[in-house]
């Protein structure tokens, strides 16, 4: 079967015959410089629309050096908190002309190199990311990137050691709080899920905060507030309940069931992430316990279901997407020349109490 002969795209000159002007004029109008007349600019326009001519934006990067683009690299844009994230730097984006180009890494620092290294050879304007390398692991890809004159920005996670722009949340101090909201109604075996990542059962203080100054900057400074709330109400903290294993649904819930089964089980729970959320959920459901008749729960990140569940989650509400926006506006300020230095952006989070939480049904010896 022959195929249909391949449609030779309209060519600038063809645009400016049609609407009887220079090619130079064509090329100025479609290119978006130069003054020419509005006059002009409509005859160009309505030209180029008829003929159904489109401008090759590889040409046009190749000679302006500017692409449009902002390239964003995120852990797992089916995560709702990246999900919010992505829809807020791509609304910022296309508010001052910007398309966004996306990459998951599934927090791999080897996916999120191979990223970086793809989107500045492809000459992104500027670069977000969300970077998968704990503190206080190096980021050459990152500095790299930077000393080839691409801007970067930070979100959600710290960037140690290098100059750039950083927008978080007040992790750790909005988590002292969420854990005071137990504390006060009577909690003193508080589970905490998820910890950091170690290979093995925590056995002191000390080997627990030592493996989170090796996590994720989010993960070390919830955890940091948790330990602040602990001992700002003189509770010891007993490494046990804290999960250090593998970061899923399915880990959690294991973890969890252990905890729940023991001789001493916690009486309520607080997930650092959606996903320690669900699996919290599915281990008092395997355990035949009801929340918060048997265990109180608070959870982080208001994902939509955590308000229609029964009962309705206590739940840490991040600005998720006003994070996001500005973010990409201070990218879009980098590119276009705003040369102050590099500075750290806080954003307040808020819980959100709702009917997770009460007092334990008996009071822990």
């Amino acid at each position: 079967m022959d195929r249909p002969a391949a449609q030779v795209p309209p060519t600038i000159a063809e645009v400016a015959r049609a609407a009887g002007v220079a090619k130079a004029t064509a090329g100025r109008v479609l290119g978006g410089y130069g003054s020419p007349s509005p006059e002009l600019q409509a005859r160009v326009r309505a030209a180029a629309e008829a003929l159904g001519y489109r401008p090759n934006m590889l040409a046009r990067s190749m000679s302006t050096g500017v692409t449009k683009t902002i390239g964003v690299v995120v852990a797992d844009i089916s995560n709702p908190f990246f999900a919010g994230l992505v829809r807020g730097i791509a609304d910022a984006g296309r508010a001052a002309g910007y398309d966004t180009v996306l990459v998951n890494t599934d927090e791999r620092v080897d996916r999120e190199r191979a990223a970086v290294e793809v989107l500045v050879g492809k000459q992104v304007d500027g670069l977000i990311i969300a970077s998968a390398a704990g503190a206080p692991a190096p980021a050459p890809h990152l500095r790299a990137a930077i000393s080839r004159g691409t801007p970067v920005v930070g979100v959600d996670r710290d960037l140690p050691d290098l100059d750039a722009d950083v927008f978080v949340i007040d992790n750790r101090e909005i988590t002292r709080h969420a854990v005071d909201h137990l504390i006060d109604a009577g909690h003193r075996r508080i589970a905490y899920a998820w910890g950091p990542p170690h290979p093995g059962q925590v056995r002191s203080r000390e080997e627990l905060l030592g493996a989170a100054g090796a996590d994720l900057s989010t993960g070390a400074a919830r955890l940091r507030g948790y330990v602040d709330a602990l001992d700002a109400a003189g509770i010891d903290l007993d490494p046990r309940l804290v999960t250090t294993g593998v970061e899923t649904v399915e880990g959690t819930e294991e973890a969890l069931r252990v905890m729940l089964g023991s001789a001493r089980p916690p009486s309520a729970v607080f997930a650092t992430e959606t996903d320690a959320l669900l699996g919290a959920l599915r281990a008092l459901q395997a355990a035949g316990l009801r929340c918060p008749e048997d265990v109180s729960l608070v959870g982080f990140d208001d994902s939509p279901w955590t308000a229609v569940v029964e009962p309705p989650i206590t739940v840490v509400q991040q600005p998720v997407q006003q994070l996001g926006e500005a973010a990409a506006r201070r990218l879009i300020q980098r590119i276009d020349g705003f040369d102050a230095a590099a500075e750290r952006t806080v954003l307040s989070a808020r819980l959100v109490s709702r009917s997770s939480v009460r007092g334990p049904r008996t009071q822990p010896a």
